[in-house]
């Protein structure tokens, strides 16, 4: 499989070396140095895997699509445009799997969160509140990962309508989120679920990129070959 690999930042510099490990091939290498290359190198590629930053990822996704690329992404922070790139997804017959985060472990977090927003809707004495902290290079707050644990809440719980960022003092109706920013910390969610009585907490750790790195190949050779919209539960059989 040739590989156009967008981005080279940390998770591009994850994922290059297991792209070999499994033995695909790269198309070429997309930095902010050679972004003109990009149309030539989809030219020759049978997938793309971006990671960029949001003021690029739309531009970066609609080339893979005017081109006949499939692509997997994982950038965040730029779903404000979420709609319009969807509507050129079908528009041109194209294939995109997207995730705010490919490592599996996190997956499962989702997966038993969409659970317990369902159980708790039910059980209003407990006050949600997510918690995430990340490395201090990490653009957009909170991250991806825990918007996504936002709107699953948010979706299944009755009593919460919005979500605020760090608060003094939320109202019961908003969902409390935490976003916090240290030296060397790769990634940590946390939900917890508090009453007067007791609390429980679900949560994910992770130590190395490669997680995340591992779980973006693997998307990508699923999605090769595919049409249409996906998610990160769907390759994986969730």
């Amino acid at each position: 499989m040739k590989v156009c690999l967008i981005g080279y930042g940390k998770m591009g510099k994850a994922i290059e070396p297991l792209l070999a490990e499994r033995g695909h091939e790269l198309s070429g290498i997309v930095t902010r140095s050679n972004s003109s290359q990009l149309a030539d190198f989809l030219n020759h590629s049978d997938v793309a895997i971006e990671f960029t930053d949001p003021e690029s990822a739309f531009d970066n996704l609609l080339a893979c699509l005017e081109h006949n690329v499939p692509v997997v992404s994982g950038t965040t922070g730029w779903l404000a445009q979420w709609d319009d790139l969807v509507g050129i997804l079908h528009q041109t017959d194209g294939s995109m799997l997207w995730a705010s985060n490919f490592s599996i472990g996190v997956n499962v977090l989702f997966e038993v969160n969409r659970l317990m927003s369902k159980i708790m809707a039910r059980l209003p004495e407990y006050q949600i509140q997510v918690e995430e902290v990340h490395h201090i290079h990490k653009k957009d707050k909170p991250s991806g990962t825990a918007v996504s644990l936002i709107n699953d809440l948010l979706e299944k719980h009755p009593l919460y309508k919005s979500w605020i960022l760090d608060p003094e003092e939320p109202n019961e109706t908003q969902l409390s989120v935490l976003a916090k920013r240290a030296e060397s910390v790769v990634g940590y969610h946390k939900v917890s679920f508090t009453s007067p009585v007791d609390r429980l907490e679900i949560s994910h750790e992770a130590f190395t990129r490669e997680g995340f790195a591992k779980g973006a190949v693997f998307a990508a050779e699923w999605l090769s070959g595919k049409k249409g919209l996906y998610t990160m539960s769907q390759a994986l059989g969730f």
